[in-house]
C-alpha cells in the first residue's frame, strides 16, 4: 500500500507560478512511475505530466509542456510539479498517482492522492 498526499495548490493570478508537491509513504517509492493528473469541473480527468522511477523519462501534455516541469526526489519520497505562466484553463483539482510500469495512461495508475485545488484567476 502507498499513501500519497498532495500540497501546494491555491488561488493565483494568470501568469503566476506554483509548485505542487506529492509526498509518498508506504511501500517502496522509488520503483514506481509517478504522474500528475487534473480534473476541471465538468470535464474528464486528464494527464498532465509523468516521470519514471529514475527520473530519466518524462512526459507532458501538449497544453503544459513549455510551462510545467516535473521532478522527483526518491530520497525524500516527494514528487514536484513546477507550474509557470499559469492560465485560467489550468484551474482544476490536481492529483498525483503512481504506477508499477512506465505509462502515461491513468488506467495503469494504482494509487491516487486526494487532490489539491489550483485556481487561476484572469
Amino acid at each position: 500500500q502507498v499513501q500519497l498526499v498532495e500540497s501546494g495548490g491555491g488561488l493565483v493570478q494568470a501568469g503566476d507560478s506554483l509548485r505542487l508537491s506529492c509526498a509518498a509513504s508506504g511501500r517502496t517509492f522509488s520503483i514506481y512511475t509517478m504522474g500528475w493528473f487534473r480534473q476541471a469541473p465538468g470535464k474528464e480527468r486528464e494527464f498532465v505530466s509523468g516521470i519514471n522511477w529514475r527520473g530519466t523519462s518524462t512526459n507532458y501534455a501538449d497544453s503544459v509542456w513549455d510551462r510545467f516541469t516535473i521532478s522527483r526526489d526518491n530520497d525524500k519520497r516527494i514528487m514536484y510539479l513546477h507550474m509557470n505562466s499559469l492560465k485560467p484553463e489550468d484551474t482544476a483539482v490536481y492529483y498525483c498517482a503512481i504506477a508499477p510500469v512506465t505509462s502515461w495512461d491513468s488506467r495503469h495508475y494504482l494509487y491516487w492522492g486526494q487532490g489539491t485545488q489550483v485556481t487561476v484567476s484572469s
